[in-house]
């Protein structure tokens, strides 16, 4: 079997887990397909907090059946960012995951170190087999979703009165923002010191796309791509290297006129493969640092999915939001499995 199958294996037992909840609580999702309707501004997506937990795989599961929970810390509306944190922080996710699975370990502990914390949920792709479930988001159009994420930025500006934020983002909902830096507002090239956005910060995202640990290859051999759209949802076969959508993301290169880029990787990292197909190049105007969990530290053994959850990537997002915060610790840190 090909590297990162057990993974691949768990995460197609809890999608047929979660298409079973789809199917037998069919007045549920349209429950929540017509509060999704009915919302109006960010705020009114968050509804209570669910725990915090330093387990992936305890989050996600506690999000399949409490899917509009914020993760603990975050969107907190009336929070004024002090001086010494005057961008609010903003938490993307990655495909198939939402805003509490990925980062119920993370937000906490930035906003216990300051940070006016927010987290949405985005791209709904009822339309993808996979998307049939109101808990796995991050599944339609990513241009799309560049939208949404530039909406609530706005959102979170108005609210908090900041002039920026920083944005922390897993997988896709790393190299989504890119999208919203370029084409979607989020960054002015004539005049970077308007751009709504400071830093970028990565965690195994697919800024130049992925093989999927082989599984796209193998499904374009057999004439499967198209047909895997209506089965893994819009956003996996943007992902796929190669795709029009990454090639038009980085045809002009990666970065953007005064945006910091921080790229963290983990050689363990079974979805974006190879691992270095995360970094960046750093264009006019802007600076990227790419960060190997691994070196230095052997014992964090994260994948792609525990990753949001490693202390030392999450030290290494508080070094990168403030250059004074302390050196990332070493700790040991399981993959998912």
């Amino acid at each position: 079997m090909y590297r990162g199958s057990r993974t691949l294996l768990t995460l197609a037992a809890s999608f047929a887990g979660t298409l079973v909840l789809a199917v037998g609580g069919a007045s549920a999702v349209a429950e929540s397909e017509s509060r999704a309707d009915t919302r109006s501004t960010a705020e009114e997506q968050s509804t209570s907090e669910g725990p915090e937990t330093s387990s992936f795989v305890r989050a996600f599961l506690y999000s399949q059946v409490n899917w509009a929970v914020d993760p603990p810390g975050a969107n907190d509306w009336d929070c004024e960012p002090p001086a010494d944190r005057p961008r609010p922080v903003v938490l993307v996710h990655g495909t198939w995951e939402n805003r509490y699975s990925n980062f119920a370990k993370m937000a906490p502990e930035l906003e216990r170190a300051g940070y006016c914390v927010f987290a949405l949920d985005y791209g709904d792709d009822r339309g993808s087999l996979i998307g049939l479930h109101p808990a796995l988001k991050g599944t339609g159009d990513i241009a799309g979703s560049a939208r949404e994420l530039g909406q609530f930025v706005d959102e979170v500006l108005d609210a908090t009165e900041a002039s920026q934020v920083d944005i922390v983002g897993h997988s896709q909902g790393g190299m989504m923002p890119r999208q919203y830096l370029r084409f979607e507002g989020g960054a002015d090239p004539e005049n970077p010191e308007r751009n709504k956005v400071r830093n970028l910060v990565t965690l195994g995202a697919t800024h130049n796309g992925t093989t999927l640990s082989g599984l796209a290859t193998l499904a374009e051999w057999f004439g499967l791509l198209e047909p895997s759209e209506l089965l893994l949802g819009t956003a996996a076969v943007h992902q796929v290297r190669g795709s029009d959508f990454l090639e038009e993301l980085n045809a002009e290169g990666h970065t953007e006129p005064g945006v910091d880029y921080t790229v963290i990787a983990t050689r363990y990292d079974q979805v974006t493969t190879p691992y270095e197909s995360t970094f960046l190049e750093p264009g006019p105007g802007a600076t990227v640092e790419n960060i190997t969990l691994q070196d230095g530290c052997h014992r964090d053994l994260s994948d792609h999915l525990s990753m949001s959850y490693s202390p030392r990537a999450i030290g290494y997002v508080k070094q990168a939001l403030d250059p004074a915060a302390g050196a990332p610790p070493c700790e040991f840190h399981r993959p998912v499995g």
